[in-house]
C-alpha cells in the first residue's frame, strides 16, 4: 500500500530526492531552504550516502559536482543569495555536462531581501543566471505532493541529459504542510546516467551518441580517465580554440534539450477549452489563481487556468495555442514582471497579455486575481 505522510514541502523534496537515488548533499544553511539540508543530514547516512555542510554556497555546489563526477546522484539546495553564489559552478556543470539537482526555495530580493517571505524573483536567473548558452530544465512545484514527485523527475532528467536540473520552489510551498502519498518503491521510473561500453583505452569522454546527443559518462575511479574543465573542449575533454569543435560543443549543449523538448515540458490546465481570459500562474500563486478561475466560472466568466510545471523549457507552444482562442492572458506572479515577458513571447500578439505583480512578501489572495479577471473580461 502507498505510504501516507504529512510533510512540509522542503521535507517532501528531500525525501523525493532520496527516493530518486540521491546519495550526496553538499550545501550551506539558508532560509527558507534549510529543512532540505536537515533531512538529508539525518537520512543520507542511514543509506550509505553522504552529507556535508561546506563553508559557503560556492563550496556546497562544488562538492556536489565532485560527488556526481565520482558516481553519486548529487544535490545542493539554497535560496536567492545562495543561488547567485552558485552560478559560476552551475555554469561549470553545464559545460562539463555533470548531472546535478539544484533546489532554489525562492525568497524576496535583491541582496539579503526577505529571508522569511515568499517571492518568485529568481525565475529569470534560473534561465540566464549563468553566462553563456546552454539548455535549461527548471521545475516549479505548487504543492507538497509535487515537491516529492518533481524531485524524482529532476534527478531522472539530470541523469538522462547529463546536466544540472533546477527546482524553483518558493517559501510558501517549502514551508506549508500537506498530505503526501508516497508511491511504493519500484512503482515509478528511475533513470541512471548512460555508462560507457567502450574499453578504457578506446573511451572518448565527450563523444556523443547520435541518437540523443549525449555522451556516456564514466565515474572517476571506474578505470576510465577523462578531463573535466569549464573551458570549451573537444570530444577528448581538452580545451580547444578550433572553431569547428567550439561550435559543435555549443550547439550540442542546446540541441540535446531542444530536440527532446516535448519529453521534458510539463503543464496543467483547467477550463481552457472555451476560455476567453486565460490565467497563467506557477508555483504557490497558481493555487490562488485556480481558485479565482473557478470563482470566475461560477459568475459566468469564461476563464481558464494554465500552470507551467516546467518553467524552462517554457511551454510556449501550448500557451500560444490557447491564447489564440482567448482575448486576454493574465499572469499573476510574485515579482515585478518576469515570466509575463515569456508569456508575451509565446502569445505573439494573438491576445493581450497583462501582468499582475505582488512584491510585498505575501501570497496572492484569490479575490485579488478574481478582481483582475473581472476587470479584463
Amino acid at each position: 500500500m502507498p505510504q501516507i505522510e504529512f510533510w512540509q514541502g522542503n521535507m517532501a523534496l528531500a525525501q523525493g530526492a532520496i527516493a530518486a537515488g540521491c546519495r550526496f548533499f553538499g550545501g550551506y544553511p539558508i532560509t527558507p531552504s534549510t529543512e532540505i539540508a536537515e533531512v538529508c543530514a539525518e537520512e543520507l547516512p542511514k543509506l550509505g550516502g553522504k552529507f556535508i555542510q561546506m563553508e559557503d554556497e560556492i563550496g556546497g555546489i562544488a562538492a556536489a559536482i565532485g560527488a556526481s563526477i565520482a558516481g553519486y546522484k548529487a544535490m545542493t539546495g539554497t535560496s536567492g543569495p545562495g543561488f547567485s553564489l552558485k552560478q559560476e559552478n552551475l555554469g561549470l556543470a553545464y559545460m562539463a555536462e555533470i548531472p546535478l539537482v539544484v533546489v532554489d526555495v525562492m525568497r524576496g530580493g535583491p541582496s539579503t531581501g526577505l529571508p522569511t517571505m515568499v517571492s518568485q524573483q529568481d525565475v529569470m536567473q534560473a534561465r540566464w543566471g549563468s553566462h553563456g548558452d546552454h539548455g535549461t530544465i527548471a521545475y516549479a512545484p505548487s504543492s507538497v505532493q509535487e515537491c516529492y514527485e518533481l524531485a524524482i523527475d529532476a534527478f531522472n532528467m539530470a541523469e538522462r541529459f547529463r546536466q544540472p536540473v533546477l527546482i524553483m520552489s518558493d517559501e510558501v510551498v517549502g514551508h506549508m504542510r500537506e498530505k503526501v502519498v508516497i508511491p511504493e518503491p519500484g512503482s515509478y521510473m528511475l533513470v541512471d546516467r548512460k555508462r560507457p561500453h567502450a574499453t578504457p583505452d578506446a573511451f572518448v569522454p565527450y563523444k556523443a551518441d547520435e541518437a540523443d546527443d549525449i555522451p556516456p559518462m564514466a565515474s572517476f575511479g571506474d578505470g576510465y580517465r577523462w578531463h573535466v574543465t569549464g573551458l570549451t573542449h573537444n570530444d577528448w575533454g581538452f580545451p580547444t580554440n578550433n572553431h569547428g569543435d567550439i561550435e559543435k560543443k555549443m550547439l550540442r549543449l542546446m540541441r540535446k534539450i531542444d530536440r527532446f523538448r516535448d519529453d521534458i515540458v510539463k503543464y496543467e490546465t483547467e477550463a481552457v477549452e472555451d476560455a476567453k481570459v486565460l490565467v497563467v500562474a506557477y508555483g504557490s500563486p497558481a493555487r490562488s489563481a485556480l481558485r479565482a478561475v473557478r470563482q470566475a466560472r461560477e459568475k459566468g466568466i469564461k476563464a481558464g487556468f494554465f500552470r507551467p510545471i516546467t518553467l524552462w523549457p517554457f511551454p510556449d507552444k501550448e500557451v500560444g495555442a490557447l491564447a489564440a482562442k482567448a482575448h486576454s492572458v493574465l499572469v499573476p506572479e510574485l515579482n515585478c514582471g518576469q515570466m509575463v515577458l515569456e508569456v508575451e513571447r509565446a502569445v505573439a500578439g494573438r491576445a493581450r497579455v497583462l501582468g499582475q505583480s505582488l512584491v510585498n512578501g505575501e501570497l496572492f489572495k484569490p479575490s485579488a486575481i478574481l478582481a483582475k479577471i473581472e476587470e479584463v473580461a
